[in-house]
């Protein structure tokens, strides 16, 4: 598994990717409304700014990775073909994402959100050294919904709780 800069060609497939339920709310929306609205990866500067590819040695997709800039910390978004998820690859997809994001952002906290239902993919997290620090309810794109915010602690042990300070 490698990054490489998010292509159109790449963004496109994304597009056609369809997760079963309950996981469909990951779905993107086709590409051209994708373009035509300009949000996310539909917008070209963002795509090049914030995201990249994760391919394997052949150059296929296996997922994504936004990395988005906050003050002092840089979140993580990212996704995994749907056809990949439940096979043992997500602790590795989602530690070569975050050591990426150490790279774009040393220094800096490391986190990202997972709805607090989807147990997969706080399993996967844990076992690549994210550890749950916080939980709480916000909008999402599809109503108000409870979230765990996780923080990239890979010195610590997967799953432990932070260490106090």
């Amino acid at each position: 598994m490698m990054l490489v800069p998010l292509s159109v060609f790449h963004a496109r497939q994304i597009c056609d990717w369809r997760y079963p339920s309950p996981y469909e709310r990951f779905n993107w929306p086709a590409w051209a409304d994708m373009v035509r609205s300009g949000s996310d990866f539909g917008d070209r500067r963002v795509r090049r700014r914030q995201f990249a590819a994760i391919v394997d040695p052949w150059g296929g997709l296996l997922g994504f990775a936004q990395f988005f800039p906050l003050v002092g910390v840089l979140r993580l978004g990212l996704g995994l073909h749907p056809e990949l998820c439940s096979r043992g690859l997500g602790a590795r997809f989602v530690r070569l994402i975050a050591d990426e994001a150490r790279r774009r952002a040393p220094g800096e906290q490391i986190d990202l959100e997972v709805l607090t239902w989807n147990t997969r993919a706080i399993r996967a997290y844990e076992r690549a050294g994210f550890c749950i620090t916080d939980t709480y309810e916000r909008d999402s794109t599809h109503g108000r919904a409870q979230f765990h915010c996780m923080v990239y602690l890979p010195e610590h042990g997967p799953g432990q709780p932070p260490l106090e300070a």
